[in-house]
């Protein structure tokens, strides 16, 4: 399978969001430069475009297959992204609502690495250059993930630089900063086992796991025995589940549920 590293992260994003309740159809907009035609690489002037890639997360695929269906969807996507994304709403007609964009509300963009754009249009005569960082004031979207690959002096591959944006409506700093540590601790987990199913990779941080097995662990009665590896609390609950069907699962105020 030949993959890039932008399908690769688009997986591992789309499984970190479905685990983190987001369902198994997830849409992810990306901006595409919209130069497909030879006769616009030299012309001047914005030709950019937005497409929805929608990643399926059902069936609890492995990593590997995962990143399979996305790079299936990808190439049917980019294949066609001269179609004007306006066109694509209108054809759709979705509900409409000022709170929230009409197709997807999380975005991955995959950009160039700024030193070596700079460096090109610095050979440029009698051009000076220089780097302008811009402050954000508003966010578009719920979430944007930045992705811009670095390379060293002698051009080789020096990693990734991300970036992540995000509504201080529905998120704070302390989450999105776990919202990305998240996603590196998955992609980890996933490329060292790439055949494993995505809904047993780790998500959990290293503080998370120690207040899950020693903090929360336990109840009036006494704490839980430890849980061994390749085991969940889920897996618990429904082991005794199955062994005691009709006894009280959760007690809450006034009200029980079996």
């Amino acid at each position: 399978m030949k993959a890039t590293p932008f399908m690769v992260v688009q997986a591992a994003f789309a499984a970190l969001l479905s685990r983190l309740g987001a369902g198994t159809d997830i849409p992810i907009g990306s901006p595409v430069a919209g130069r497909t035609h030879e006769a616009l690489a030299d012309v001047v002037g914005l030709f950019a475009n937005t497409l929805v890639l929608r990643t399926d997360v059902s069936g609890d695929p492995s990593f590997t297959d995962l990143v399979t269906r996305v790079r299936r969807t990808d190439l049917a996507a980019f294949a066609h992204q001269d179609l004007p994304f306006e066109r694509l709403v209108e054809a759709l007609r979705p509900e409409r609502s000022a709170a929230r964009h009409p197709l997807f509300q999380v975005v991955l963009e995959w950009g160039d690495d700024e030193t070596r754009a700079l460096n090109s249009l610095a050979d440029l005569p009698g051009l000076a250059v220089q780097p302008l960082r811009l402050n954000v004031e508003a966010a578009k979207f719920d979430l944007v993930l930045h992705l811009r690959p670095r390379y060293t002096v002698d051009d080789a591959p020096a990693g990734i630089a991300v970036d992540l944006e995000y509504s201080a409506d529905l998120f704070d700093a302390s989450t999105a900063a776990r919202l990305g540590e998240r996603l590196v601790r998955l992609l980890g987990a996933a490329l060292a086992e790439p055949d494993r199913p995505v809904t047993d990779l780790d998500v959990l941080l290293d503080d998370e796991r120690h207040s899950l097995l020693t903090d929360w662990a336990h109840t009036p009665a006494g704490p839980y025995a430890p849980i061994a590896d390749g085991d969940t609390i889920v897996r618990r609950f429904e082991r005794a589940a199955a062994a005691r069907p009709h006894a009280v699962a959760v007690t809450g105020e006034d009200e029980q549920g079996a």
